[in-house]
């Protein structure tokens, strides 16, 4: 768990995932807590080149909403980003991404990202999906059943670690328009929806160490009540 993290480095498209490999990921994802056991998932694997080639010409926006949300999360020195101990180093990020005042213009004028370029090399890409006409009971939103779809994430992030796989969350896939793009190239139903995809591999180059950082346990934790901080 605390080796895991997101590897953003190309990755080698000619290291494939071995079968057993990723019967062993898939087996993880089939034993993740889901409420009511509902199981409201399902998994779109992904290795054939042509298709992850199509899926690499679809494109995607950079949003005004994306850019000030992100900039809420910056630090912008390793001391800072060690003091605050959450969020990422804003320095991994063009300048204009840590501008406020050209998020406009930076949305507005910034070209199309194809997929391609979040894809980058990955022999395998695994696209979770849910059906929409299911949730689970007396969950507004269907809270739960999201949540349970981030433990399957998990299950499936963890085992392939294990295994000396590299994974990077692909959100953007779920986003719309790429959504829609996606179902129709892999002939997805309309009923089901596109949450995230994962990128697994195997990177061409050694991951830089970068800072990484948590909150200590009395940080986030009480004992009876919330007046009582957590242990040392």
């Amino acid at each position: 768990m605390r080796a895991r993290q997101s590897v953003r480095t190309p990755f080698d498209p000619h290291h494939s995932i071995a079968i057993e490999d990723m019967k062993q990921i898939l087996e993880a994802a089939r034993w993740a807590p889901t409420p009511h056991n509902m199981q409201n998932f399902e998994i779109v694997v992904v290795d054939n080149k042509d298709v992850l080639e199509k899926l690499g010409i679809i494109e995607s926006r950079v949003t005004v909403d994306f850019l000030r949300e992100n900039y809420e999360q910056l630090s912008f020195s390793k001391k800072e980003l060690s003091r605050k101990k959450v969020g990422i180093l804003g320095t991994t990020f063009p300048s204009s991404f840590r501008n406020p005042s050209m998020f406009r213009k930076v949305a507005d004028e910034c070209p199309p990202m194809s997929l391609s370029q979040s894809i980058d090399g990955s022999p395998t890409i695994l696209i979770v999906i849910y059906d929409s006409r299911k949730r689970a009971p007396d969950s507004e939103g269907d809270v739960l059943g999201l949540v349970s779809l981030g433990c399957v994430m998990e299950n499936i992030w963890l085992m392939a670690q294990s295994l000396g796989i590299s994974v990077r969350i692909l959100s953007d896939f779920g986003d719309k328009g790429v959504d829609k793009e996606v179902k129709r190239i892999l002939h997805i139903p309309g009923h089901m929806n596109v949450v995230y995809g994962l990128r697994l591999g195997y990177p061409i180059h050694p991951m830089a160490k970068n800072l990484r950082v948590r909150r200590e346990l009395k940080d986030f934790t009480y004992y009876n009540d919330y007046k009582n901080k957590g242990v040392e």
